[in-house]
């Protein structure tokens, strides 16, 4: 069964000119790891991740292995990691079962793959957004980026949210953490804002490639900020 993670993590003081680099070098070395079938290494913004300029302390790694084993394998003995284990001064690992994906990643589905469990109103839910913005409509995304981003961080039941993405400007997403579907689902329902932006990218054609994916969160390990902001929210601690 294929599974997914995403990491968040944090580079110490002085590390920003290797953490940059690796945006680069990473790559080719993570496409010979052994189960790893899809990846996408993702810089930050300012004002968690949803600024216009790039924070260059923090960077996400979202992956998705032909199996547990493979992940695991990856995250205890891999010497990449191991060395951005190192030069970090935290992170942050979710195990994630994909509910729902919709749309294309560089052209992929890489969350259509059947559910591990199935789905509950009870248990951690986390939502990714994920787009390539036209040049032509970039500004417009930009002015709805802050009003929309800040209800979202305040909304009742998340737990984090942050903003990366690919490359700066244009190729952007949102990941966010909730206690529950249900308390995800009266934000996507009920906030005017974040209506509003969702009819704007479909009328306004602010998009030339998007994906959409729910995910089940299995598993918690590490910090971000601090803190594990899912704490108490899941039976035990994730596989790592």
């Amino acid at each position: 069964m294929p599974h997914t993670t995403i990491t968040i993590f944090t580079l110490k003081p002085g590390h920003r000119r290797w953490g940059l680099a690796q945006m680069g070098t990473s790559p080719p070395v993570l496409r010979r790891v052994p189960g790893l079938r899809f990846f996408k290494l993702l810089g930050s913004g300012a004002h968690n991740g949803f600024g216009l300029w790039p924070n260059l302390d923090r960077y996400g790694f979202m992956a998705v292995w032909e199996d547990v084993a493979a992940a695991t394998a990856f995250f205890a003995r891999h010497q990449l990691w191991q060395t951005y284990q190192t030069r970090s001064a935290e992170h942050w690992t979710l195990e994630l079962a994909p509910l729902k994906s919709q749309g294309l990643w560089d052209g992929q589905t890489p969350f259509d793959y059947p559910a591990a469990l199935p789905p509950t109103d009870n248990a951690p839910m986390a939502v990714l957004t994920r787009a390539s913005i036209s040049w032509r409509k970039t500004r417009r995304f930009w002015q709805f980026v802050e009003p929309t981003s800040a209800a979202l961080a305040t909304a009742g039941g998340v737990r984090a949210a942050i903003g990366l993405g690919e490359l700066p400007v244009v190729r952007q997403a949102t990941f966010s953490v909730w206690e529950s579907a249900q308390a995800m689902q009266q934000f996507a329902y009920r906030d005017a804002r974040h209506r509003e932006v969702i009819q704007l990218t479909h009328r306004e054609k602010w998009y030339s490639e998007e994906l959409f994916a729910r995910f089940r969160v299995l598993g918690s390990a590490g910090t971000l900020d601090g803190r594990d902001p899912l704490a108490g929210l899941l039976p035990g601690p994730a596989s790592r």
